[in-house]
């Protein structure tokens, strides 16, 4: 019998919480919603333990299924024992404990009947469910028990069974239902409880009844007993001390939310393991408990999840931890079933995963399906009025006062007066309020005049000072500070309340100047030393002892002459950004934004300054012209912010080589200037060059590679009085092209024959131009033969210059400074154009045509132009392709080897031939002949000219001819001029012959003989 008193007894207890509940949850709401939620505590205990009358109970208790769910013990009725039905009555407090949890988090925005909807989800589908899994074998110890009791779960009173399950539902209503209105919204606070001792009782209650909940688990009343209950107490109150702690210091002040869920859940976290724990344990499990819940709830409003009253920090994550605890600080020996401490936590750790898992994805989707069916939120207007009237009609003479004083409030609208409703205490209150109305209209109408006229005043003020974009500070004869406008507010990083009365000296002005300050105070600004009267002050001033500004003063006296009651308005404007413009705008206009180093600008005024010194002093300003070799092919490969990098290391190396006085500057591109001015001698400039040479030599780390910068230096030195900066800079830029023709990476000193050569260039440059357009130009064409001399194997077109002035000029003389520039492009167009064109008239004459060479320059070769415009002039002339050859250069290959194979092979796609110039004189690598389409060697005239007379020479000649032979091509040896030289190389086996030997040269108009002469002899 005392089993099942003892039972009923602790039953009470648990009840007792559903009081505490209420209290609990109708004291942290709003009064408009308070009858609401009494009526559904109430309503939710009535649902959940009808339910679990019907069928929870044999859900949770029954005859088990597999350890999933129970098959009987349904509509419990009299045929059971008392223990029995004192068990049953027990264990419906606790389904009716978990449906008030839900219900709470999602107060004041959830209909009444979809608070009874959720109850019934989770009392039917639920609860009961989860309870099988893990207590199923203590309604009968010789029963089979639920699948996670089997593996060792313990949850002694529920901190997961009923907790956790409330706080997994109570979160996915939460986040289909959404927050209350306003309740994440800036600037807007949802006051924290319209009557919080009444919580505070209600939590007082809870804790009460929560002996009963853990006290009672023990199913009987036992020698553990009173070890549970101290345990439980224990917890509690070091979970409210903890949060309330946790609150104080982050807050500065005492929430009394925290403390009532910090006690919550302590209590929630020591149900789990009451039983085997000691209270040193309970202590940090409560306290644990206390630091879960306050940060919890921090995390909850981060993730803007509205919990009306912190269900899910206070019971679900409390309630995880709790369930935890039992393995980390239970008793192995009290426990007594047989797992180890990592099996125990790894069996706690998998009822909490599952239990979350079925209770939050079943009661979200049921919650979410409702929903959709029935509308669970109230609507805007009704949450705004309060769910008393909206969902029970519960309005009253004093809610209907106050509705009233609301709207007034609201609306600013005190013309009609409140209603009095008479012979009641509201009443009369409301006939009060409505006098104290009245006599304020009253007031208020008296003195509207006048405070218009001051606001007027004070708005012609206040628009000056805080529409100022400068600071206005008004001061007394003392220093404080009387006025200080919203500029000077964000100027100093402090608000006038801060510094309304302190002295602005002490506070803005540096320590080193407040003596002279002072000062210039006393005598009203007047005193020559110091800031002074109506005249802009430059002054440095401080926002803080360690950050000073530059400033703009301007001090004006703001009333009487009389020293007693003198103002002074101080027009401060703040000059940081002003002068970092300033400094912004120099280093723009004198500097190299990537580099850092001097730019053109700066270099040249520079210059210009330090000739003008030299001239005086009858010194020498030195010049090195700096250029890097191939940096277009590293820019070109690696990208442009490989090649950023590398001016950048460059900028180093030159600043690391310099001396103080040395200017160097970035010219543009991969350019450089070096500017001497101290001891600058020829031996001097020679010798920094040196330096600069050695320094780009070593090799630079970008993009997992290591390159080397070599450099083409041009020097130069103001020797004479006359020569401006502009010429300097010139000299120096010819004498690096000159270092770049020497081979690049050395140092070359300017000498006048090197101006001429240019001036020449340039000559030509504009000559060949006008040439171009004035017929100027003409091909003559040398024929290749056989050996005999009698067959015509072909022609090559040269072309010849004939000046109107100069007379001819060679092509050895224009064709070099042609190729520096596009130039050679046009001449090239230029010859292929002409020779298919005399081609074309040569046809037109029916001669015996014979294929026609044309050389061919590597700048051309490469261009993307070549291929559309010989494809063009092939159709336009009706002339087929293998009637063309093109000669190139071995040089030519040097430049980008496969960019010419895809031309080559382009020309090839065309029938054209393609031809090796002076092989045997270039510096690539043989292995290039495999990949070329090639169709002929010529054997450069430098080994022909002696291969009769020196051994070398023809056995270079007799090589070259076997691999074009071995490679299946023709050979052609040009430039032969003697018999001696045709019998020789006919005897190493060449087959055609070009020369004067045979033929010089000839024109247009002697070609048709020769093809007929051909013609007769064949």
């Amino acid at each position: 019998m005392t089993d099942f008193i003892w039972l009923l007894v602790t039953a009470a207890f648990v009840f007792l919480m559903q009081a505490g509940f209420l209290c609990l949850e109708s004291g942290r709401i709003r009064s408009k919603n308070s009858i609401n939620v009494a009526a559904k505590n109430i309503s939710d205990f009535i649902l959940s333990t009808t339910l679990f009358w019907c069928f929870g109970f044999g859900i949770m208790f029954g005859e088990s299924v597999f350890g999933v769910f129970g098959r009987s013990e349904f509509a419990f009725d009299e045929d059971h024992t008392p223990w029995q039905i004192s068990f049953f009555i027990f264990q419906m407090m606790f389904c009716g404990t978990a449906a008030t949890l839900t219900s709470g988090a999602v107060a004041e925005r959830m209909t009444f009947i979809g608070y009874l909807a959720v109850t019934a989800i989770l009392s039917a589908l639920i609860y009961p469910i989860v309870g099988h899994w893990a207590w199923s074998g203590i309604y009968d110890a010789n029963g089979p028990q639920g699948w996670l009791e089997q593996l060792g779960f313990i949850d002694f009173a529920g901190s997961t069974v009923v907790h956790s399950v409330g706080g997994w539902v109570a979160l996915a209503a939460i986040m289909v239902i959404g927050p209350r209105l306003g309740r994440f919204e800036q600037g807007i606070r949802l006051p924290p409880g319209n009557n919080l001792p009444l919580s505070a009782l209600g939590a007082l209650l809870i804790w009460f009844g929560w002996f009963g909940f853990n006290g009672g688990s023990t199913l009987a009343l036992t020698n553990e007993v009173p070890m549970i209950i101290l345990n439980t107490f224990i917890s509690a109150a070091w979970g409210g001390l903890i949060a309330a702690g946790l609150n104080y210091l982050r807050d500065g002040f005492v929430e009394v939310g925290f403390v009532l869920n910090g006690t919550i859940a302590g209590l929630v976290g020591i149900t789990a393991s009451c039983h085997v724990v000691s209270p040193g344990d309970s202590i940090l499990i409560g306290g644990v408990s206390g630091v879960i819940v306050y940060y919890g709830s921090l995390l909850m409003e981060k993730w803007r999840l509205d919990d009306a009253l912190d269900v899910v920090p206070a019971h679900l994550f409390a309630g995880v931890w709790g369930t935890l605890g039992v393995a980390i600080f239970g008793d192995q020996a009290r426990i007594d079933n047989g797992l180890g401490f990592w099996q125990q936590l790894g069996v706690q750790s998998l009822g909490v995963l599952v239990i979350g898992l079925y209770c939050f994805l079943v009661g979200y989707s049921c919650i979410w399906l409702l929903n959709r069916v029935m509308p669970l939120r109230a609507s805007k207007e009704q949450e705004e009025q309060g769910l008393n009237v909206a969902e029970h009609r519960a309005t009253t003479e004093l809610l209907d006062l106050l509705t009233s004083m609301q709207y007034q409030q609201n609306n600013a609208d005190f013309s009609k007066p409140v209603p009095e409703e008479p012979f009641t205490e509201v009443g009369q209150i409301a006939r009060k309020y409505n006098q104290v109305i009245d006599r304020v209209s009253s007031e208020i109408a008296q003195r509207d005049d006048a405070l218009m006229r001051f606001q007027e005043s004070e708005m012609r003020k206040s628009a000056i000072l805080n529409s100022s974009m400068d600071c206005i500070v008004t001061i007394n004869r003392f220093g404080s500070v009387i006025e200080f406008n919203p500029a000077a507010e964000r100027t100093f990083g402090c608000l006038k309340k801060q510094v309304e009365g302190k002295s602005f000296i002490g506070l803005f002005v540096l320590e080193k100047d407040r003596k002279k300050i002072f000062e210039s105070l006393n005598s009203g600004f007047a005193s020559s030393s110091g800031l002074i009267l109506n005249r802009r002050n430059p002054f440095r001033l401080q926002r803080s002892p360690n950050h000073d500004f530059p400033a703009e003063i301007a001090i004006t006296k703001a009333n009487t002459d009389a020293v007693s009651d003198s103002e002074f308005t101080l027009h401060i404007r703040d000059m940081t950004k002003h002068m970092k413009l300033q400094e912004r705008l120099k280093f723009l206009a004198y500097s190299d934004p990537l580099t850092g180093l001097y730019n053109r600008t700066y270099l040249m005024d520079a210059l210009v300054s330090a000739l003008l010194f030299a001239t005086k002093q009858k010194t020498s300003v030195g010049l090195l012209f700096l250029d890097l070799d191939n940096f277009k092919i590293i820019n070109d490969t690696l990208g442009h912010k490989a090649g950023d990098e590398l001016l950048c290391e460059v900028a180093r190396r030159l600043s690391m080589v310099s001396g103080e006085q040395d200017v160097i500057a970035r010219w543009g591109g991969d350019e450089f200037v070096f500017m001497v001015t101290e001891n600058v001698t020829e031996a001097m400039l020679q010798e920094r060059a040196e330096h600069i040479l050695q320094a780009m030599r070593a090799p630079v780390h970008i993009e997992a590679q290591d390159l080397t910068i070599p450099t083409s230096i041009g020097i130069t030195f103001s020797n004479q009085n006359s020569i401006n900066a502009d010429r300097l800079i010139q000299q120096a830029d010819i004498a690096m092209y000159y270092a770049k023709d020497k081979g690049r990476d050395n140092a070359q000193f300017f000498t006048p024959e090197m101006a001429n050569v240019v001036t020449k260039k340039f000559g030509f440059d504009k000559e060949i131009n006008d040439a171009l357009v004035s017929s100027q130009f003409a091909l003559v064409f040398q024929p290749k033969v056989d050996r005999d001399g009698q067959q015509i194997q072909g022609l090559e077109a040269l072309i010849r210059w004939h000046h109107p002035e100069k007379g001819f000029i060679s092509p050895a003389e224009f064709i070099p400074i042609a190729e520096e520039s596009s130039l050679i492009v046009k001449i090239d167009e230029w010859v292929i154009d002409h020779a298919l064109k005399q081609m074309s008239q040569w046809r037109a004459q029916e001669l015996d045509m014979v294929p026609v060479a044309v050389n061919l320059s590597g700048r051309h070769l490469v261009s993307d132009s070549l291929v559309p415009y010989v494809a063009d002039r092939l159709a336009k002339y009706q002339i087929p392709g293998n009637m063309l050859e093109f000669e190139i250069t071995e040089g030519v290959l040097l430049q980008d080897i496969q960019r010419c194979v895809e031309v080559l092979r382009e020309l090839k796609a065309l029938n054209i031939k393609i031809a090796i110039d002076d092989f045997g004189t270039g510096y690539s690598s043989l292995s290039y002949l495999k990949r070329l389409p090639l169709d002929t060697l010529k054997i450069d005239q430098s080994f022909v000219e002696e291969c009769d007379t020196h051994t070398e020479d023809a056995k270079i000649c007799e090589t070259i001819i076997h691999l074009a032979h071995n490679l299946e091509l023709m050979i052609v040896a040009e430039g032969v001029e003697t018999a001696s030289q045709t019998d020789t190389l006919a005897s190493l086996g060449c087959e055609i012959f070009q020369g004067y030997y045979f033929y010089k040269p000839m024109s247009a108009d002697a070609i048709p003989s020769l093809l007929n002469q051909r013609l007769v002899l064949s």
